[in-house]
């Protein structure tokens, strides 16, 4: 072990006990959203030929974070693995994306996590044996009592606001509401109950990793108040020291919801 290593491997314990110590006591979010962005960066700098690498150990560090999570009593978190426009990259990248994905949430929906998991997004956009596995690993899941995981594939935050005024279109028309009085009955409460994430809180924080610094179309209903933290930290490489951090600097906002 080099002197390098071994020096982060006594200071690395330290520094997360000392972050802990600050967040005794302070204001927490309840629901934390996540970019989990850079796998095929963090690949390529680390001089791997094949980007495949990078999904894979990205996709490895998405249990960690609902451990750290749950450690830290955080109710409900969203994670962002595949956008709608992640599906025009090469097929034979997207079948990867699928499998790893898949993988992720059969690692989430196992016995080792006591995580009730939901999927967010137009899973229509998925082939159907993929959509229907992770599909029926997260209806194994309803009766747990722990932390809520979501789980965002095939999402576009345009999307879910369409698929949300539809949705409440048609039950107010299954309703008998006549077309003339259907504008009469739209509100923030009642599109909010039909959005993917309908009965949770927003997101109190949104990370993203990888430097990039906007939202790229995620919760653009739910972020509308959300605090903002972004790290160009590649999501491979982030710690949980990242993440204490995140939550620290939470801990230090005011937050004032418009006012």
């Amino acid at each position: 072990m080099s002197a390098m290593a071994l020096l982060e491997r006594i200071l690395y314990p330290l520094y997360e006990r000392r972050l802990k110590h600050e967040l005794q006591g302070k204001n927490q979010p309840k629901h934390i959203a996540v970019m989990a962005d850079g796998n095929r960066r963090w690949a390529r700098e680390a001089g791997f030929t094949d980007i495949a690498h990078g999904h894979r150990v990205g996709a490895a560090k998405i249990a960690e974070l609902v451990a750290w999570s749950a450690e830290m009593n955080v109710d409900v978190v969203t994670i962002y693995l595949l956008s709608t426009e992640n599906l025009s990259r090469t097929a034979e990248e997207v079948q990867l994306l699928y499998d790893i994905i898949s993988g992720v949430v059969d690692e989430l929906c196992s016995d080792e996590f006591e995580a009730r998991i939901r999927l967010v997004g137009h899973l229509d956009l998925l082939p159907e044996k993929v959509s229907q596995r992770m599909r029926s690993a997260a209806a194994a899941t309803e009766a747990k009592n722990g932390i809520v995981v979501n789980i965002a594939v095939g999402y576009g935050g345009r999307q879910e606001i369409v698929d949300a005024v539809q949705h409440f279109i048609r039950a107010k028309v299954d309703e008998g509401v006549p077309a003339a009085e259907l504008a009469d009955h739209v509100s923030v409460e009642s599109l909010s109950e039909h959005l993917y994430t309908s009965g949770q809180p927003d997101p109190d924080l949104v990370i993203r990793t990888s430097g990039e610094q906007r939202l790229s179309g995620f919760l653009l209903w739910q972020s509308a108040y959300s605090e903002i933290w972004f790290t160009d930290t590649y999501w491979p490489a982030f710690r949980k020291i990242d993440f204490l951090r995140a939550l620290r600097d939470y801990s230090q906002r005011s937050r004032r919801f418009g006012k």
